[in-house]
């Protein structure tokens, strides 16, 4: 696919694209909070589901998948075409073999190669229709049939109406006080441990809560993924690993978030909240031992002695909550791939703790398979290039008959002084742009409080 074509077409609102391609299967987007580019695909031309009883080696089907490296036009948009899709949380059972249990028949892996894409530019308010292919006339016919999807009408959206039902609050709390006895004991320095809320969408599809989402609280990883029984919507602001080029060099980051502060009821507030967060020695604690975690990860595919962290601790604003943010860079060493990085820091330490592999065996007894949730959708493009998000603040969906059943989940990293019921009310600020996006009404134990949030 050594061809391309790039078509510059007039802006759309890369939701509204999503919703014109209705239920189609194997649509992706991936969209930012109106900042760089953002992405919308369909129609692949090949596809990859790895379920769990399927042997083969995800990461070298992925890497097959993708093919050799090509090149891409100059000047046109980051992402020209590639693989994407969703790594689910227990494609980490393919790394390390922990026997993890699988969620209600959803797959360690399931991508697609994409040779047509649209491109949002945000900064310029203009379209790139993206082609690929063999010859010019392929890689045009390609771009045309992706301002074809441009052009197809929306209609309008339908608001999703979940009444989200939450887990016993206190079954969470008591979660939670089982894994810092099991801190002190010295069997782990932190742990996520996450809760599920659960509903059903009777009226309404999977584009409807993208679109929901990206009107009420955009984020900066927001994603979907239409399957042909399931659907994975995110409004993720957490970038999970990334590779960028550098000349003919590949360079690699991720910014891992730990540490959350609910925003305020008023400006004074909001402010006091942030700068609380970004002098709290537990929160910059926690956050310092994923990034510890996350330089030991690179490091595995990285030039020795080349990690680094150049920025920690940058208190990050959302729509519902404050965020530390730290940031780990390095050098791929010659011969090693975005792949390899993918398989040496799956899954992302954010989501699970320190040590990685202990605290994913206290996550088994404590919660049910994760499935999508605390996975990644990500983007590999045909140049080696790769972007993805830990898929927080994320619902999965599954077709139950004229309608769909809704899972959301939201976790709080555990370390040794935390205290349940702030852990607790932690996941409630994390859920909320979710559950309203749902149309979710509020209460913790059955329905969801939103603590006040902006």
């Amino acid at each position: 696919m050594s061809a391309i074509s790039l078509i510059e077409a007039q802006w759309r609102a890369p939701a509204e694209t999503v919703l014109a391609l209705g239920e189609e299967p194997w649509t992706a987007a991936f969209l930012s909070s109106g900042e760089g580019w953002s992405y919308v695909m369909a129609e692949p031309d090949a596809t990859l589901v790895l379920a769990q009883d399927d042997m083969a080696d995800p990461f070298a089907a992925l890497a097959e998948l993708a093919g050799p490296r090509l090149p891409s036009e100059p000047g046109g948009p980051p992402f020209q075409g590639g693989v994407a899709g969703l790594a689910a949380y227990e494609l980490g059972d393919r790394v390390e073999r922990l026997g993890l249990k699988r969620l209600d028949g959803w797959p360690d892996l399931a991508c697609g190669r994409y040779p047509a894409v649209l491109a949002f530019d945000h900064c310029a308010g203009r379209v790139v229709a993206v082609g690929r292919g063999a010859t010019e006339a392929q890689a045009q016919s390609r771009a045309d049939r992706a301002l074809g999807w441009l052009a197809r009408p929306a209609g309008g959206a339908r608001p999703p109406a979940v009444e989200l039902q939450a887990e016993d609050p206190a079954a969470y709390e008591r979660a939670v006080a089982e894994v810092v006895e099991r801190i002190h004991a010295g069997e782990i320095f932190q742990a996520n441990i996450a809760r599920r809320w659960r509903g059903r969408m009777a009226q309404a599809g999977p584009a409807d809560l993208l679109w929901a989402l990206a009107a009420g609280s955009p984020a900066p990883f927001a994603s979907y993924l239409r399957l042909p029984d399931r659907a994975v919507v995110s409004n993720s602001p957490e970038r999970f690993i990334s590779v960028e080029l550098e000349g003919e060099r590949l360079v690699a980051e991720t910014q891992p978030i730990k540490g959350t502060a609910r925003r305020g009821r008023c400006a004074a507030e909001d402010r006091a909240l942030a700068e609380a967060l970004g002098a709290s020695e537990k929160d910059r604690a926690e956050n310092l031992m994923i990034v510890d975690l996350m330089r030991n990860d690179l490091a595995r595919v990285c030039e020795a002695g080349g990690v680094k962290a150049p920025e920690l601790f940058r208190v990050a604003t959302f729509a519902n909550v404050h965020h530390l943010v730290s940031t780990v860079t390095g050098r791929l060493a010659t011969g090693r791939t975005a792949v390899d990085l993918l398989r040496a820091a799956f899954p992302p330490g954010s989501i699970t703790g320190a040590p990685k592999v202990q605290a994913m065996k206290v996550i088994a007894q404590l919660e049910a398979p994760r499935g999508p949730f605390f996975g990644s959708m990500f983007q590999l493009g045909f140049d080696g290039r790769f972007d993805s998000s830990v898929l927080i603040r994320t619902a999965g969906l599954v077709r139950d008959g004229d309608g769909w059943t809704v899972e959301a989940r939201a976790g709080a990293g555990i370390v040794a002084d935390s205290d349940p019921r702030a852990e607790r009310l932690e996941t409630e600020a994390k859920i909320s742009a979710v559950a309203a996006a749902l149309g979710a009404g509020a209460a913790s134990g059955g329905r969801l409080d939103v603590l006040g949030q902006g």
